[in-house]
């Protein structure tokens, strides 16, 4: 497990955020059908049915949290509270192999946090890039990030959790995030 590549994934996603005025959370993000809003609750979600999954919590309790997070009046806050919850509850954690009870299924908690780095990585991208903005995601983050997606490449079309998948028009040659970036669906 790797708390310094999750909290650089945060910080990404966070930077991002900070430079996303309020008055453009309805728009659209470069995650297919999702603006800034829900995007925003995907993240609080995931982060906050992760902690209590961490903390023991069980699926029918995860569920109704990683499926549609409800805001507060701050939304920002609720992320702010979320994500410094998030690597709390993993360093609490001494041992990666611990299987814990997730909203999508049973999982170690080192694949959970995986799971954890490249959501926040990767969605870090979608808003960035959905606002106009050039995003460069942290190079040991985008590296880490690929050689856990990469071997799925094949199939990771079929996940319904990465658009189309690969478009194969991005040459082996491209650099590591633009090829991440593709790998995962993202246009």
């Amino acid at each position: 497990m790797s708390i310094a590549l999750l909290q650089s994934a945060i910080d990404t996603f966070s930077a991002e955020l900070d430079k996303t005025p309020d008055s453009e959370w309805s728009k659209e993000t470069k995650c297919t059908g999702w603006d800034v809003t829900a995007l925003l609750r995907h993240i609080v979600g995931g982060a906050v049915s992760s902690n209590m999954a961490l903390r023991g919590a069980k699926r029918a309790e995860l569920l109704p949290i990683f499926q549609n997070f409800e805001f507060s009046a701050d939304p920002r806050a609720d992320y702010a509270a979320a994500v410094a919850d998030h690597v709390t509850a993993f360093e609490a954690i001494a041992d990666s192999s611990t299987v814990v009870e997730h909203a999508i299924m049973d999982m170690p908690v080192g694949q959970l946090m995986m799971f954890r780095i490249c959501d926040f990585a990767l969605h870090a991208w979608d808003l960035g890039a959905g606002m106009g903005r050039e995003v460069t995601l942290d190079p040991a983050v985008v590296e880490f990030a690929w050689n856990s997606l990469s071997p799925m490449a094949a199939g990771i079309g079929r996940t319904g959790m990465f658009g189309e998948g690969p478009s194969g028009t991005v040459p082996e040659t491209a650099d590591l995030q633009a090829r991440l970036i593709d790998l995962t669906g993202r246009r």
